[in-house]
């Protein structure tokens, strides 16, 4: 096994010809800088330099050695560069997933602009509400909305969604408004991918199993079907936050309002995440318009 300790220090002696300079070079001791030289000479049974009291003189031997540990250096100075580089500007392929209606309309405009940013980078997204094992499928990331299960996957938070009830002001005159969540057995609820809706009472979670004449596993269908009267829906705010600024749905049981769940980025646990899935995360930490 080849070792690199020393070979910093013989370098810096040899392009100053100073234990001193190259002690300070690399801010340590002189007395360091001398150990490891003298370790180096030992380990290579060689002599590296000729040492008096006013000068330091590289021999033969070490002239040619340090051609190639200049070049080792050199190296090493390029792959950290290159690093770097690759760190600000990540290229090539990074593939995700996430839920379809979100996706199409929130996740979508984030990774255009990410990907007008960095060209070089090629990014395919699936666009899915199944959950797919990201190892397994060989996905770099996933979006997951909501409670998360237990995982081995790193999760960081990207941004929140508040659930809202709400109904058209149509509804709501020939069905009445509910006050309480035992009023919603007299209402047409719309369901979703899930037979509950959730809710809090006295700080506790509550999960109401609801029933109605209709079901889609689209956010944009279950909004048309509301705005046209023909139920309750509950919904995330970025379904329908623009028309209950509009009042064209109100919400409802406002008292029971859970709290606001998390929207998250999943990515396997790896020791170190690659520079490409850091920084599209933390775009999309910034960037995510909820």
């Amino acid at each position: 096994m080849y070792s690199w300790e020393g070979i910093a220090e013989f370098v810096a002696v040899a392009e100053t010809e100073s234990f001193t300079a190259a002690s300070r070079q690399l801010s340590i001791s002189t007395a360091q800088v001398s150990r490891q030289i003298s370790a180096l000479e030992k380990r290579l049974s060689t002599k590296l330099f000729y040492r008096t009291t006013r000068k330091v003189s590289i021999t033969e031997a070490g002239g040619i050695y340090y051609q190639h540990c200049r070049q080792l250096l050199d190296g090493l100075d390029e792959a950290e560069r290159v690093l770097t580089q690759l760190q600000n500007t990540p290229k090539g392929r990074l593939r995700l997933t996430a839920p379809t209606s979100f996706g199409e309309s929130k996740i979508a405009p984030v990774l255009n602009d990410f990907s007008l940013l960095y060209p070089d980078l090629e990014i395919e997204c699936l666009f899915t509400n199944q959950k797919i094992d990201l190892v397994d499928s060989g996905f770099d990331l996933a979006i997951r909305l909501g409670k998360l299960d237990d995982s081995s996957m790193m999760a960081k938070r990207l941004a929140s969604r508040r659930l809202f009830v709400c109904a058209s002001p149509t509804y709501l005159s020939d069905h009445g408004e509910p006050h309480l969540l035992a009023e919603l057995e007299q209402h047409n609820c719309l369901q979703g991918t899930l037979q509950y809706w959730r809710f809090q009472e006295n700080g506790q979670e509550q999960n109401i199993k609801i029933r109605g004449s209709l079901s889609f596993n689209s956010g944009p269908a279950l909004v048309d079907a509301a705005l046209k009267g023909l139920g309750l829906v509950q919904l995330p705010d970025y379904y329908v936050q623009e028309h209950l600024d509009s009042h064209t749905l109100i919400p409802l049981l406002q008292n029971y309002q859970p709290d606001d769940e998390g929207i998250w980025a999943l990515y396997p646990q790896n020791r170190y995440v690659s520079p490409k899935v850091r920084m599209l995360i933390d775009y999309m930490s910034t960037h995510l318009a909820i």
